[in-house]
């Protein structure tokens, strides 16, 4: 039996284990099956055989009398009455009855809506259709991402912490890696989910930089940071005018990791706006309170890059981590100032609240030099990215087609929502700018989302192979709790970095 322990961010610990024991002989707190939607009512999925023999066939029956149909990701609960070790069942939806295997992501989904309605449980098994080692891991990844709580900053009412032992119950071989594997993502992503939930007067640009170095350090990952002399002497521009206006000077936060065997090179910029105000060209109050998730791109960087180092793969990984706080004040940028960037181009600022591309393009021109194979930025980006796409569908753009449907094949793989777009070169006369090389902004709102990859592509030097990432719905769940998805900060895209990471490690 394999053990791994998950020390998740908020300091709970989440035990995951793997046993071929049946379901209905495992002593537990609760026991979780799975359950199939058919045309003529609930249906015991694969691992909850056991349990419906216990019950004497009637695990259909009593489903149905709870209306519980088994569409995805439902959940009912009902006690056992001493038919089993466990006192309670926890039957989760899988949806229709596949034709083949069940589709990983149901399974991840599934695991963490269980897991998020036991809260305050000391110990779960689970019983799901768990026959291979990719299944299992698609299990406990999402069990130990549902298995997350955001609670330091909690004094009073009642606080249930997460599940502290998860058991999967399934008699596949071959799970220790896959375990590990899910541990160490969850690990990440939870880590990400923390720092996005982290209110900006706590997590300034300078206290961001010291948690890299203290998360990244322990992974084994080179950490340099630049303080805003750095920032100065190096010519970075656009960071600096973007933090100019705030009492908290940004930092540009370097982190590299290593491999004997690596052949190729990737490199990962975020944007990190520990808050963003809109500066001089202010927000409207109403779309302020959750721009603390605006340095998410930069979190899902470091998450990746402790992830990446942890499972030692075969890749050089360099990660850049842009922040700073967009403020108004009497130093601040103003609408006309033209910004000299780390790239030797000039930009002429036409809106204050355009600034995650500011500070982006002097994270891509300093990447560059790291030649690498690929250069992928994350970020909270644009108000046009949820337009289009909605809350859970990050926009993907690149200089390269094939390159853009390939991050947009692994981030479906990984269970992370997706869609390619396209980098019109007629968008490009509208960033045109009678005093500097471009400017950041078109005024024209129309292709908002697709405007900023245009302008970011324009500072990726030739020949480099570059994707942008715009996951400013995904990354922050301002609705309700779903599948493995809390409310609040989601680490998206986290998952999607160390899958492109695996991939270049590969090839």
């Amino acid at each position: 039996m394999r053990t791994v322990k998950a020390q998740l961010a908020s300091a709970y610990v989440t035990t995951v284990r793997v046993n071929a024991s049946q379901s209905a002989s495992v002593e537990t707190d609760a026991l979780v099956v799975g359950i199939y939607a058919t045309p003529d009512g609930p249906e015991a999925a694969t691992g909850a055989e056991a349990l419906d023999q216990a019950l004497s066939g009637g695990l259909a029956a009593t489903l149905a009398a709870l209306g519980f149909a088994g569409k995805a990701e439902e959940v009912a609960k009902f006690p056992t009455f001493g038919a089993l070790p466990a006192p309670l069942v926890v039957a989760v939806g899988l949806g229709d009855r596949p034709d083949g295997e069940p589709d990983l992501e149901s399974l991840r989904r599934s695991a963490g809506a269980a897991t998020r309605v036991l809260a305050g449980t000391a110990t779960a098994a689970i019983a799901f259709p768990a026959s291979s080692p990719e299944q299992v891991e698609a299990v406990a990844l999402g069990a130990l991402l549902g298995a997350y709580a955001f609670t330091r900053y909690r004094t009073t009412g009642e606080q249930k912490a997460p599940v502290g032992e998860i058991t999967i119950l399934t008699e596949a071989a071959g799970t220790e890696d896959v375990v590990t594997r899910a541990t160490v993502l969850a690990e990440a992503v939870n880590l990400v989910r923390d720092l996005v939930n982290t209110p900006p007067s706590d997590l300034f640009p300078a206290r961001f930089a010291e948690l890299a170095e203290e998360t990244g350090g322990k992974a084994g990952i080179g950490v340099e940071v630049l303080d805003a002399v750095a920032l100065k002497e190096g010519g970075y521009g656009g960071i600096l005018g973007v933090g100019q206006g705030s009492a908290r000077p940004p930092r540009l936060v370097r982190l590299a990791y290593s491999h004997p065997e690596a052949a190729k090179t990737v490199a990962f910029v975020g944007k990190g706006i520990t808050f963003d105000s809109g500066g001089l060209s202010l927000k409207p109050a109403a779309q302020m309170d959750w721009m603390k998730s605006d340095m998410g791109g930069a979190a899902a960087v470091l998450g990746a890059l402790i992830a990446v180092a942890r499972l030692g793969l075969p890749i050089n990984a360099v990660g850049y981590m842009c922040l700073a706080e967009n403020m108004p004040s009497g130093t601040a940028t103003r609408p006309s100032d033209v910004l000299h960037t780390f790239s030797g181009k000039t930009v002429e600022v036409l809106d204050t609240d355009a600034e995650g591309r500011l500070v982006l393009i002097d994270g891509i021109a300093r990447a560059a030099q790291d030649n690498p194979d690929l250069i992928v930025d994350v970020a909270t980006l644009t108000g046009a990215q949820i337009v289009a796409l909605g809350w859970r569908t990050a926009g993907v753009m690149a200089n390269d087609d094939d390159l853009r449907d390939q991050v947009v094949e692994i981030a479906g793989r990984q269970g992370e929502g997706a869609w390619g777009m396209p980098l019109p070169d007629d968008l490009r006369k509208g960033l045109d700018s009678p005093v500097a090389d471009i400017a950041n902004l078109n005024p024209e709102r129309w292709g908002g989302m697709l405007t900023a990859g245009v302008f970011l592509r324009e500072f990726v030097p030739p020949g480099v192979k570059w994707a942008h990432i715009d996951m400013a719905g995904p990354a922050f769940n301002k609705g309700e709790p779903h599948g493995y998805t809390p409310k609040g900060g989601t680490g998206a895209i986290t998952r999607t970095l160390v899958g492109i990471a695996e991939s270049y490690a590969r090839d």
